[in-house]
């Protein structure tokens, strides 16, 4: 049976993956955490690719965390480019395919309209700037590959996100203040998960994908309806206020969902 090797095993889309496995039927799956395999260590990734000989990787590990990333940039580029590279040459020296995971913060939010995968990138912060220098190694270093962008991205049962960080606060009767000003698509670990899958069985050709769930909305809008979902929305004070962080955000960075681009 083919393997399917998954880094970053223990994020909320790893979980998600590890969860959902069986309905990708026909392929064994092997989970690292970050802990067990740190992809910024080029020999144990080497080593674990040679033991497990899989066929495709799914790279899930990424250093995620915006506001660190402007403070401690080598953090975020250790992780993000150089990790990503080893995982290419781990590829490369296997055989296998590369499913990665990037980000719609590889644009700077200047458009009005849906991101498109051929539109020309512009990260204006460090992870962003980190995730699309990953994605410019993999397409230097390899032909079979599928970088699938996604954007704001939670899971309902896994990790620490906006969703699960919304639904706690307001439990505990916390009022919330969400800025409204910026526009996305928030998209759930299990749609992506789903969209993988899809991928990987379906044989589609490599490139660039972009992937997000269809609806578009503000963090304010998101917030509100999260808590529209568990009827909350009249128990807690939600209103819409700007806040100062270290990283520029995109203001628009609602991406245009594609199958791939050449």
């Amino acid at each position: 049976m083919r393997k399917i090797l998954v880094t970053g095993g223990h994020g909320q889309l790893g979980r998600t993956i590890r969860e959902l496995q069986d309905e990708c039927s026909g392929y064994e799956f092997a989970f690292f955490s970050s802990e067990e395999l740190d992809i910024t260590d080029e020999n144990k990734v080497l080593e674990a690719f040679t033991r497990e000989q899989p066929y495709i990787c799914i790279n899930t590990a990424a250093y995620t965390d915006v506001e660190n990333s402007e403070r401690e940039p080598e953090k975020a580029y250790a992780v993000n480019v150089k990790g990503v590279e080893n995982v290419v040459k781990a590829c490369k020296n296997t055989g296998a395919s590369l499913i990665h995971i990037s980000t719609d913060y590889v644009f700077d939010g200047q458009k009005s309209t849906p991101y498109l995968p051929s539109d020309a990138t512009n990260p204006i912060n460090v992870y962003g700037k980190s995730k699309l220098e990953g994605e410019k190694i993999i397409q230097s270093m390899i032909d079979q590959f599928f970088i699938v962008r996604t954007s704001w991205l939670y899971s309902k049962k896994y990790g620490k996100n906006f969703y699960r960080t919304i639904l706690n606060k307001a439990r505990t009767g916390s009022e919330l203040i969400i800025t409204d000003e910026q526009t996305g698509s928030p998209t759930n670990t299990e749609s992506l998960c789903r969209y993988i899958f899809k991928l990987i069985q379906s044989g589609g050709s490599y490139g660039v994908c972009h992937f997000a769930d269809a609806e578009v909305m503000t963090w304010f809008d998101f917030a509100f309806s999260i808590l529209k979902e568990h009827q909350l929305e009249n128990k807690i004070t939600l209103r819409k206020g700007s806040f100062r962080t270290l990283a520029k955000r995109p203001e628009y960075s609602v991406l245009k969902a594609t199958n791939r681009v050449s």
